[in-house]
């Protein structure tokens, strides 16, 4: 596996993210990606829009020859903070179902609004891919 979890030593390990990774291997890039499926249909709501982020991100990474194991960082931007942090439990669970339990380094940041319309969350990532795409 290319990537390495960057934990300084005395440092409490955080849950649900890390405090940096590194790693060797291709980058691959993928967008802000928001909670709407191929037809730009918006999922109901925030738990189901991340969820639908996370399913897009994935789709991108799979064109790279990609899996969520391989990402090293993942940036949220929320429109609604408080919203967030009150679904913070069934955000982590679908982040298990869909990404599994790894853990990259992670950044939250509350935004005033998105450019797509009905947008409540966008989720961009970067992976470190050793392998070549098929």
């Amino acid at each position: 596996m290319p990537l390495r979890l960057l934990q300084p030593p005395g440092w409490k390990r955080p849950r649900g993210y890390a405090n940096g990774m590194t790693g060797t291997g291709r980058m691959v890039f993928v967008a802000g990606q928001v909670g709407w499926d191929g037809e730009e249909r918006f999922a109901d709501g925030l738990v189901a829009q991340v969820a639908q982020a996370l399913r897009n991100i994935t789709a991108v990474l799979a064109e790279a020859g990609a899996v969520p194991a391989d990402l090293a960082r993942v940036t949220w931007y929320v429109k609604d903070m408080p919203a967030f942090r009150a679904a913070s439990a069934p955000v982590g669970e679908a982040w298990r179902e869909i990404m599994g339990r790894h853990y990259p380094a992670m950044t939250v940041v509350g935004v005033r609004d998105f450019i797509d319309d009905g947008a409540l969350v966008e989720i961009e990532a970067t992976a470190m891919v050793e392998r070549e795409p098929a």
